[in-house]
Parts: structure tokens; sequence; C-alpha cells
């Protein structure tokens, strides 16, 4: 950066506000909600919704369970009057969702604005005007007094043409735009000369919002802003103080969090923080930041594909795959020790019956917001052993034995390194299949029969005597011996006819699939005499087959290698 380039800015000045509550307290109830996507978000569109995605996207609003959404600046645009009007006149507006219409304070706006919802049951009438310092010197050139005049006529217009639409229940709202760029007292001043006019009351407020236009301080600035504001109001009971931050600093949530803590009782925003700019507050991450801290949303966010798939195609918009609790891979982990704690997690969550979500590097269980599993550990060249072993669990119904992970997950980690890429679930699998079940040379099984079985009730022992016949490079071995037990008595076979001497080490089965005809997974690990292991895998509806398929995996592993 240009050191003389830092000279053009200055700190943000400081809120006297000494006696602050608001750190001390938390959200422990949801905000009243309101949706803008159909105003501030489609004005931030580079091709803005017609009249056919409006409705879409005000459907999917209604699913969610927003009751107050704004529909648009019917003053300003033929296609907001005409979806406002489609909205009443073909009676689309769910019973307990309230519309809101959003116009300046300026008489021939206002006038137009409830010509568009005549017919309406119950709307909410938003009025605005730009109250900022700067605003007032470059752009308006008035003095305060005549700000308040344009807010005080502005505000009277209404109560006169509420007076034509007596079939409809009109709420009002009305906000100093950029409010944080205005002096609190004049802020305070305007706000009440509108009350003044409009006369809320305990049961019918008035919303005062309170915009965050541009984000010029940090989210704590916002919060005073907020409680002196509360503080200061004197008709406090009949105000509903709503929120409307932006995201110019990237902390539009967190100054929402913090300004709902210090009084805040209503938030205006977006899906996904669609906005002018840099967006507006993303309500999907606010109301799930409340849902992962045991608090309800009174959203419904259970179905993030649908929801994601309705806005990219309303909006034309791409969801960032980084994106908090929506992105495709926000729920993913390539890195091998967050892999392994993820599964250790899982295991563990699996295993309690604590109904509390603890699993390790995800603060969401993915199922809440629709997602699945499939898609939790993903393997590229940062995965560990852990990932891999998941994989195969999960996906395939291989629970590999922890001490055989290394070896397969160095296996994986020699097709990542060679890929140069994520590989698919599909590819792990045909990794595992290549390097475990299809080890079929030099040897391999033809035949296997247990000849005889004993049992010594006295000594509590038991030993068999098997006879089979193996493949070695195409040339059949007829080999029979006796041991302990089939498996035991097939590797002394090995070891006396063809192979020479190994030690078994380590033996793990489990059943592969379930049903009738549910087939066995064995897993064995040898010893040579030289001190080398290798790990090899059986499949077959016989267990005693599958070992004894897993001890040629063994055998043949090391000759291949």
């Amino acid at each position: 950066m240009n050191p003389e380039a830092v000279k053009k800015y200055r700190p943000f000045p400081k809120i006297d506000l000494p006696q602050r509550t608001w750190p001390s307290k938390a959200i422990t109830t949801a905000p009243t909600w309101c949706s803008v996507d159909l105003r501030d978000g489609n004005q931030a569109l580079i091709q803005p919704m017609s009249l056919q995605k409006k409705l879409e996207m005000f459907k999917l609003l209604t699913d969610i369970g927003f009751k107050e959404i704004e529909v648009g600046f019917p003053s300003a645009s033929q296609v907001e009057f005409e979806f406002t009007r489609t909205l009443i006149e073909n009676d689309l507006i769910p019973e307990g969702v309230v519309i809101q219409v959003l116009t300046q304070a300026r008489e021939h706006l206002i006038r137009r604005t409830y010509e568009s919802v005549k017919g309406a049951k119950e709307a909410i009438v938003h009025i605005y005007n730009s109250t900022s310092t700067l605003q007032r010197r470059t752009v308006f050139n008035m003095n305060r007094q005549e700000i308040i005049s344009l807010a005080v006529e502005g505000a009277k217009l209404l109560k006169e043409e509420e007076q034509k639409y007596p079939e409809t229940k009109f709420r009002y709202e009305y906000s100093p735009e950029s409010f944080t760029g205005t002096e609190l007292e004049f802020a305070l001043e305007i706000c009440e000369a509108v009350m003044g006019v409009l006369k809320p009351t305990k049961e019918n407020r008035l919303i005062i919002n309170l915009p965050a236009t541009v984000e010029l301080s940090g989210p704590n600035v916002y919060a005073d802003q907020i409680e002196w504001f509360c503080n200061n109001m004197s008709n406090r009971e009949a105000a509903i103080i709503s929120l409307h931050a932006h995201n110019d600093r990237g902390c539009a949530v967190a100054a929402t969090e913090l300004a709902m803590m210090a009084g805040g009782d209503r938030v205006e925003g977006t899906l996904f923080g669609n906005g002018e700019r840099t967006g507006n507050v993303d309500i999907v991450t606010l109301a799930l930041n409340m849902f992962t801290h045991g608090v309800d949303p009174e959203l419904d966010f259970s179905d993030m594909n649908r929801l994601v798939d309705v806005y990219e195609r309303v909006c034309r918009l791409p969801i960032h795959p980084r994106h908090p609790y929506a992105g495709e891979l926000v729920y993913t982990a390539f890195s091998g020790s967050h892999q392994d704690a993820i599964n250790k997690g899982m295991t563990a969550y699996d295993l309690t019956d604590s109904v509390l979500w603890e699993v390790p590097y995800l603060p969401i269980d993915p199922s809440d917001v629709g997602r699945t599993y499939e898609s939790i550990i993903r393997i590229n060249s940062q995965s560990g052993k852990g990932g891999v072993a998941y994989i195969m669990d999960k996906e395939y119904g291989y629970k590999m034995p922890k001490a055989m992970h290394p070896e397969f997950g160095n296996i994986v980690q020699s097709v990542t390194d060679r890929e140069g890429r994520e590989l698919q679930h599909k590819e792990i699998m045909a990794a595992f299949e290549e390097a475990y079940l299809a080890a079929t040379a030099p040897y391999s099984l033809k035949s296997f029969n247990v000849v005889k079985r004993h049992f010594d009730d006295a000594e509590k022992l038991s030993s068999a005597e098997i006879q089979a016949i193996v493949r070695v490079n195409g040339e059949e071995k007829s080999i029979e011996a006796t041991g302990n037990g089939p498996l035991d008595a097939f590797c002394s076979a090995l070891k006396a006819h063809i192979t020479g001497d190994f030690t078994l080490c380590s033996y793990h089965e489990h059943a592969l699939n379930g049903g009738s005809s549910a087939s066995a997974a064995a897993y064995i690990e040898i010893e040579k005499p030289e001190g080398t292991k290798t790990w090899g895998v059986g499949v077959d509806t016989d267990i005693i087959v599958a070992s004894i398929k897993a001890v040629l995996s063994c055998l043949n592993r090391k000759m291949t290698k």
C-alpha cells in the first residue's frame, strides 16, 4: 500500500457509552425477521428478477418461514408495481405473512406506493430519507431542519393516504438512511419527530429501522449506537428497533449479533448476504449461528440444497463453496488430522446416548440442514489414513483394523500423488480392490475342504484336518495338514509344501452386508522371517474361506513387492 494513501482515512469516532450493557448479554430468542431479498437483494443483481422469478423467490421465503417480506420499491419500477399487484390480486400472500413496500419520503412516490398495495389485508409502508452528515453536505445541501421537514411531511402524507384505503391495516417503518454516518443526537431527533406525527403506541408500534447503510466501523460501535439510541428514546415501548446491516467491512453478521444484544428487536437481511456493494447481512448464517447455540431461529433451513438451487437459479449468483453452512465444501475435510478427528468424533457420537452434537470440526450436524455425510471426508494429497478408513467403512462397509490404516493410506497417497487431484470414492475402492482383492498371483485357491474336526471336551481343545488345492503360477498343488483350526491347518500346509515359513500376526473379521447371503471380510497380517509385515484381505460368503483368501492375498502382495 502507498504509505501516503493511508492519510486519506481516519478512525471512526468512539461512542460515549461508559455504562454499556450489551457485552454481558446473550441472544436467547429469535428476532422478528424481514427478508429484503426482493428489494435490496433484487436491485443488486446484474439482471434483476423477472415477475416469475420474483414469485418463485417469494414462495421460497414464505416456505422458510419469513412473516415480513419487503417485496419491492413499487413506485420506482413497473415490474415492482406489477409484482406487488400480482401478489394481492391473486391472493398469493399466506395467512400471517405481511408484505412491506419501500418508498422515499417524496409525495408522488408515496401516493404511487399506496396504489400498489390497494386491497391488501395488511401492509407495512417503509419510508426513508438520508440523514448522514456527509450526504446532507455533499448530496442534498440541506441543514438538519430541512432534512427533518422532509421526514415529517412524508409521515403526514402516510396518514393522509391511509384514509383512502380503509380495507387495509397499515403498519409503518421509518429509516434514517445511513444511520451509522449520522450524529446520534440528530438520528434520535428525526426519528422522534416522525413518531410525533405517526403517534405509535405500545399496542401499535412503529418500526424504527437503524441501518448501517454503509458499514463504517467495527461491530462493537454499531452495538454502542443501538444501545445509546434505545437508552435515549423518550417512547421506547412504542418502537420496534430494526437492524439493517451492510457488509462493507465484512462484519455484518457480527454487527447484527451484537446489535441484537444491544436492544435490536428485528432484523432485515437477505439470503446469503446478497445486496448492494458487499451485500446485506446474511440471514442464513445469522440464523444458523443462533441454531448452533441452542436458540430456535424460527426459520427453516433444513433443506439447504433446495434453498441453494432456487437462489442460484433466480439470482444468477453462485454460492461460494466455503460459505458458512451452505457451501459445497463447508462440511468437508481434506486434511489428514481433521479427517482423523472427525472420524473418531462421529464414532463417539454414534455410541453416546447424549443428544448434544459434539464432533470435532463440525459445529453443526450436516443432516440438520439437509446435507448427507457422504461428502464430509474427501481425499486428496493432503489427506491421511483416517479419512481413507472412514470412506471405506461408511461407503463400502469395510471396517479395516486400525493397524492396517497406514498401509492402505500409503497406497491411496501414491494414487493422489500420481493423479494430482481429489479422488472419487469409487477410485479409493478401486485402489483397495487392486491392492488386496485382485492380488491372485502367484497363489490362488481352487478348492478347500475341512476333512475332520476334533473336539477334546476334557482339555477344551479342538483341531482340524484340511485338504486344499492351490494354484501356484497356474500349476495346481494339493496340500493337507492338521492344525488348531481350519485356518491354522491351511497355514501349516502352505508353509510345509509351498511358501516356507511365515507368522500370522493379526486377524480380524466382520460381516460385510446383511441378509441370508451375507459376505464376510477377513483381514490378516503376516510376517516373514526377515521381519517384513503385510496385510491381506479376503471376501467370501464362508468366513473360513474369506480368511484363507486373506492369507493368500498377503502372500501375493509380498511377492509383488
